[in-house]
C-alpha cells in the first residue's frame, strides 16, 4: 500500500480514536508528503524520497526536543519525541547494533580499508550492505571510526 494511502487510512482511525497527537501527527506527514509531490507534479515520489523526507521530519523532532530541553520545558520536548515515535512507524526497521557491527566487518572486508582515510568508502560499502532498513549515520560512523583507528 502506498504511503499516503496508509497515512489516509490512519488518519481516519486517528479521527474516530479521538486521538489528537496522532492525528496532528499523521497530518504534518502527509503535508509535507504532499508539498514534496508538488514540487514537481508530473513525477511521483518514489519510496527512496518518502523514507528521505520521513527521516527529515524525525531529525527535526530531535532537534526540536533537544532546543526544548535546553529552554526547560519539558513537556514540548516530550510532544515533539512522541511525534518522532509516530513518524518512525511509518520507517523501515531500524538497524540493530549486531547488524551494524557486521556490515562494518564486511565492508572493511571487502574494501580493504585501513586508514581512516577511506572512512566514506567503507561508511557507503556498509551502508549499502544494510540497504532496505534505517541507519543512524552517526553510529556508524563512529562504529567504522573506532574500527580504523
Amino acid at each position: 500500500m502506498p504511503l499516503i494511502d496508509q497515512l489516509q487510512k490512519d488518519l481516519v482511525a486517528a479521527m474516530r480514536a479521538k486521538a489528537e497527537l496522532r492525528l496532528s501527527a499523521i497530518r504534518m506527514i502527509k503535508s509535507a508528503l504532499q508539498k514534496a509531490a508538488s514540487v514537481d507534479p508530473s513525477k511521483p515520489l518514489g519510496d527512496a524520497a518518502e523514507q528521505q523526507l520521513l527521516k527529515s521530519l524525525v531529525k527535526q523532532r530531535v532537534d526540536a526536543a533537544e532546543m526544548f530541553r535546553k529552554g526547560g520545558r519539558e513537556e514540548l520536548a516530550a510532544k515533539e519525541e512522541a511525534e518522532k515515535l509516530i513518524i518512525e512507524s511509518y520507517l523501515p526497521a531500524s538497524a540493530t547494533d549486531e547488524e551494524l557491527s557486521a556490515a562494518v566487518e564486511a565492508a572493511l572486508a571487502e574494501t580493504g580499508a585501513t586508514a581512516s582515510k577511506q572512512m566514506g568508502l567503507v561508511i557507503k560499502a556498509a551502508t549499502a550492505q544494510l540497504a532496505g532498513k534505517t541507519i543512524d549515520g552517526r553510529v556508524l560512523s563512529e562504529k567504522v571510526k573506532a574500527r580504523l583507528s
